[in-house]
């Protein structure tokens, strides 16, 4: 069953591009459309979809606002024009985040994040558990690497590429955004810096402000304050 959608958006061109990506890519299914926040609040309050396409700059409520507010979200995709609400956005555990325009490349790359999130989701917990303990692939050049996620000790980031750190001392560069990693490792894995991704399982000292991985210390960035903290205190 294909997923149903909502786009929230006040800029024309923008939803009818989007519209046009949608029905081009025979994915998804559009529910609707609205052109400001509160409109995307009363249009959830009465019908549930799947993936909710949110502009940021939006009247009175921005895109970012509305998260904070809504109960229970569908997945979000966010769309706009400015790169720096990056950060803010992924604090939601949003799927993609696509700065306009919109290529149809792109927007097909976002939907295969939402499916494969999707197909997780609806694993039988059993699933879910053989999942974490299988291997992660990376391509770098011409070579795929297999590698077993508990292997991994922590992954940073360096402009267009990320370092794989293992736990055995070696490290792996790879051509890959931190962001498209942080959607393929397992529930184990938390983004606690804009450059820093770490395996909860081997943290060893939590602070307010960083944390340790035996004699690796990281920072902790203050947007992932919140959510770092609340994890671990729990």
């Amino acid at each position: 069953m294909k997923a149903t959608c909502l786009i929230a958006d006040d800029e024309p061109f923008a939803v009818q591009l989007l519209q046009k990506h949608i029905t081009d890519s025979g994915l998804l299914v559009l529910s609707g459309t609205c052109s400001t926040a509160l409109e995307v609040s009363a249009f959830l309050n009465e019908k549930r979809v799947d993936l909710l396409f949110l502009d940021i700059e939006m009247p009175k409520i921005s895109g970012i606002e509305l998260l904070k507010i809504l109960k229970d979200p569908p997945a979000v995709i966010i769309t706009t024009a400015y790169r720096e609400y990056a950060i803010q956005g992924y604090e939601f555990e949003i799927i993609d985040y696509l700065l306009k325009p919109i290529t149809f490349e792109r927007f097909l790359a976002a939907i295969e994040k939402f499916n494969r999130r999707r197909r997780n989701q609806i694993q039988s917990p059993t699933q879910a558990e053989e999942k974490a303990e299988k291997y992660i692939k990376v391509k770098s050049g011409v070579k795929i690497y297999q590698l077993n996620q508990d292997d991994i000790l922590y992954l940073e980031s360096s402009k267009d590429f990320v370092q794989i750190n293992l736990t055995n001392g070696k490290k792996l560069l790879i051509k890959y955004k931190l962001g498209q990693l942080e959607n393929e490792l397992a529930t184990n894995f938390l983004r606690i810096h804009k450059s820093f991704i770490v395996n909860k399982n081997r943290v060893t000292v939590f602070y307010s402000t960083h944390l340790e991985l035996d004699k690796i210390i990281l920072p902790i960035g203050s947007s992932y304050r919140p959510k770092v903290e609340r994890i671990f205190e729990n």
